[in-house]
């Protein structure tokens, strides 16, 4: 088939395209539906800061709290007398480096949930 064929059967007897029998009106009510549709709620921000703010100083001291205790050591505190065996766990989980290992725990779990609950989903 030459490009003249094709041209010619590509014109032969239609003047105009028309969409299908109510292609048109469905089209316009989809826009209408969209259109009516309400913005979405945009995030409380001011109202989130704060408590983000708190959690964050939370963190931090209790960050500073579990750093001090492990350079002041368990034995030290003279105001507590701690069993042998809360003496001998907290030796043990301080040379496993327990702590880091459940303070990022601690990290990774409220950053899933505070993106979980700022993507919306429940849980």
């Amino acid at each position: 088939m030459r490009d003249e064929d094709l041209a010619r059967a590509l014109k032969a007897d239609v003047d105009e395209i028309l969409p299908s029998s109510g292609f048109v009106a469905s089209v316009m009510e989809a826009v209408r539906l969209e259109a009516a549709t309400p913005p979405p709620i945009p995030f409380p921000w001011t109202r989130a800061v704060p408590g983000l703010a708190a959690a964050v100083l939370a963190l931090v001291a209790a960050f500073v709290v579990v750093v001090q205790l492990a350079r002041t050591g368990v034995h030290s505190s003279a105001a507590v007398a701690w069993p042998p065996e809360l003496v001998r766990a907290w030796e043990i989980a301080n040379d496993a480096g327990l702590g880091w290992i459940v303070a990022a725990s601690l990290l990774a779990f409220v950053c899933v949930r505070v993106a979980m609950r700022v993507a919306g989903a429940r849980g």
